[in-house]
């Protein structure tokens, strides 16, 4: 484990010690309290010893995405209890339906664009965002978020949730693209641990064909018009880095049938049985034969081109791709 990540459990550690002697104040039923003072007791001492984020069992490495959502966890996923797995089993069950139901619309025209993307996580969760949101019934203008939460699992799921929230509830106050960059970028510095980032495409088409893009340190989008592929590289750091960053914005004109694709390295990394990787040259090769394609047939393409070039090869990581094009 890392010292910062080692700091920052133990604060966070601290702080649930703190919250539960101030609950236990006037509490009548203070048995449980004390329980989970005592669990909390003990992994600090795990941290101090060297011993935290170990399993009791078999010694081995507890999977880091349950100890940062659960710093109270002493055994891996091989050695979990009957009930612990049943339990488990029904909260994943439970947390794939609920990010299943906060995902958009899967295809959507507006204002003379289309917009299709496909989000296949690699378990039952996943920390890839994506995101569609028209403010209100008479906008002009529609926002699309994409990107990509540190991490894996189910802690990266709830911070994926976390940060949907914001962008959503800052969309609709109207802000320029890049001070609503920089201030979800604050909340959200403010409000996770310092282990955590995002990387992130924020844009906005218009009806008049209009296209701004504000890229968080996330793969280049790649705008296609005609057999052109032009990649639009990062404005700005992750989210959640420092909360003092500042975002710029690119401004362009699309014509008729051109197009923004956007992935996530689940797409660019994947590799095949010789652990050759797809990667990007291969991705804007198949764009550029695809000229003038709707947006739905154009992610069927891409998905059945990974399909090939894996040829049967273990996926090990989300993947999710949007393809945002103005209609003819």
């Amino acid at each position: 484990m890392t010292t910062l990540r080692e700091s920052t459990l133990r604060e966070q550690l601290y702080d649930r010690r703190r919250r539960l002697e101030a609950a236990m104040v006037g509490f009548d039923e203070t048995a449980q309290l004390q329980n989970l003072l005592q669990e909390v007791d003990s992994a600090l001492s795990r941290i101090d010893d060297g011993s935290f984020g170990l399993c009791e069992v078999c010694h081995d490495t507890i999977e880091a995405d349950r100890l940062l959502a659960d710093p109270l966890v002493r055994f891996c996923l091989d050695h979990l209890t009957q009930s612990e797995r049943r339990a488990l089993e029904r909260d994943l069950d439970l947390a794939a339906r609920i990010q299943g139901a906060l995902l958009p619309q899967r295809h959507l025209e507006f204002g003379g664009w289309e917009i299709h993307y496909r989000y296949e996580p690699a378990g039952p969760v996943s920390g890839d965002y994506c995101d569609v949101v028209v403010p209100g019934v008479d906008s002009e203008d529609l926002y699309f978020v994409f990107g990509d939460v540190s991490g894996k699992g189910i802690s990266a799921s709830i911070l994926m949730s976390h940060l949907k929230a914001i962008f959503r509830g800052l969309i609709e106050l109207g802000l320029p693209l890049d001070e609503l960059v920089a201030r979800a970028n604050r909340l959200f510095c403010e409000s996770t641990i310092a282990t955590h980032y995002a990387t992130l495409v924020c844009g906005r088409v218009t009806r008049s064909g209009q296209l701004e893009v504000c890229n968080a340190g996330h793969l280049p989008p790649l705008l296609v018009q005609g057999k052109v592929v032009t990649p639009l590289p990062a404005t700005g750091l992750p989210v959640g880095l420092f909360s003092s960053g500042d975002y710029s914005l690119k401004k362009m004109q699309v014509g008729s049938g051109g197009l923004l694709f956007l992935y996530t390295d689940g797409l660019s990394e994947a590799r095949d049985n010789s652990d050759e990787e797809y990667g990007d040259a291969r991705l804007g090769a198949l764009l550029a034969r695809h000229p003038n394609t709707g947006a739905e047939m154009l992610t069927q393409a891409c998905l059945e081109d990974l399909a090939a070039f894996q040829a049967g090869a273990p996926r090990n990581d989300d993947l999710a791709i949007m393809a945002i094009r103005r209609m003819p």
